[in-house]
């Protein structure tokens, strides 16, 4: 009987296992097209016809597979190359001003023994929750009366606004992960303060410093509100906004133009991710254990 009960319970076991990991796929697989449905279908529609594209009955593959529409970006008035180039130089320096900012501001909030630091460290998570547009009517007179509005260098001003208390939270997990003992051994061989930040810290924090960086150019890169509201010149504007000023009409929108152009607006992100893919996993398991 023991042998027997013995043998049950390990089929049950085994069963539950298989029916688990039967559970996890399946939930695994619904996540996969929840995240890959959209991406195929902009490809798919970058390749219709513009007549496929707008039929009341879509097609889920095209039926006649063109590239018409890519190369309509490239020949058509429309400065889509100018557009990218502004989203490119635009967010990269939002994402480099960022963490050249939050470096030493978490470095002090890290290490530095005031009452309030706490208190500091929740008030810029707070603001880090504000949602785009409460930032926006404030961060508008601003530019307005710095005369940065309607310039490439006042959306990186507003893109880093909105970017900073993250990046400020974020890099503070990371240097609270560096032993203490390691800038102590510094200090008594007679390093000052900033040198044990360059030479010490943010060698060891490099990782982190990748991975706050690509988040904030990721956010910026996808930002639509701050473009529409601080570009008035067609020429300045970054690709999200081009692609509802440009392809959406009041009669017609061209859906096999915006899906070409949103596939390729959508790459430079998708590369550089993988390109950095172990840096920002090495970056993130590195901030989130103190002491390691």
């Amino acid at each position: 009987m023991t042998d027997i009960t013995r043998s049950g319970f390990r089929a049950k076991s085994k069963f539950g296992k298989t029916g688990g990991k039967a559970v996890q796929y399946i939930l695994i697989a619904i996540a996969l097209f929840w995240t890959l449905a959209p991406i195929y279908w902009m490809l798919s529609t970058s390749f219709k016809s513009e007549l496929e594209a707008t039929r009341l009955d879509p097609t889920l593959f095209p039926e006649a597979p063109t590239i018409a529409n890519y190369v309509g970006l490239a020949g058509s008035s429309m400065p889509f190359f100018q557009f990218f180039l502004n989203s490119v130089l635009s967010c990269l320096l939002a994402a480099i001003v960022a963490v050249i900012i939050a470096v030493p501001a978490a470095y002090a909030l890290s290490r530095a023994k005031f009452r309030a630091a706490n208190s500091v460290g929740y008030i810029i998570l707070v603001v880090r929750m504000f949602p785009m547009v409460v930032l926006l009517a404030p961060l508008y007179l601003v530019l307005l009366n710095t005369g940065l509005l309607n310039t490439l260098f006042g959306l990186v001003v507003g893109y880093t606004t909105f970017g900073l208390p993250f990046a400020v939270w974020m890099l503070k997990g990371f240097i609270d992960a560096v032993p203490i003992e390691i800038e102590e051994a510094a200090r008594v061989d007679g390093y000052p303060r900033w040198q044990v930040l360059l030479r010490i810290v943010i060698p060891l924090i490099y990782p982190g410093l990748i991975t706050t960086g690509i988040f904030v150019l990721m956010e910026a890169w996808n930002n639509l509100i701050y473009p529409l509201t601080f570009i008035t010149d067609i020429n300045k504007q970054t690709l999200p906004a081009a692609l509802v000023l440009t392809f959406t009409g009041q009669f017609k929108t061209d859906w096999g133009g915006m899906m070409a152009a949103a596939t390729i607006t959508t790459l430079p992100l998708m590369v550089a991710f993988f390109a950095v893919q172990r840096s920002m996993v090495r970056g993130l398991t590195a901030g989130s254990v103190t002491g390691t």
